[in-house]
């Protein structure tokens, strides 16, 4: 955290935003088969779109544009969607 109390608005650096792709693909892989069926996907869903899109709606933005300092509670995250399937 910065300063005064918020986070900074630098974004991810590009070894940090590889690695969370990585666990994203990690975490889509996983889900495979797994998501529940949506009427809005006849061919089914795409569990690399979801932990994306989970992600973006969680932090505000897309994994690229988070800040450096919450790195490791992305990581969390994601992985907290394989228990929450």
């Amino acid at each position: 955290m910065g300063p005064n109390g918020c986070f900074s608005k630098i974004k991810l650096n590009k070894e940090n935003a590889s690695k969370i792709w990585k666990h994203i693909q990690e975490t889509g892989d996983f889900l495979k088969g797994k998501l529940p069926d949506h009427p809005n996907h006849p061919k089914g869903r795409n569990p690399y779109a979801h932990v994306a899109l989970e992600v973006k709606n969680h932090f505000g933005s897309t994994y690229k544009d988070i800040p450096d300092e919450r790195y490791n509670e992305v990581l969390k995250f994601i992985e907290n969607l394989k228990v929450n399937v």
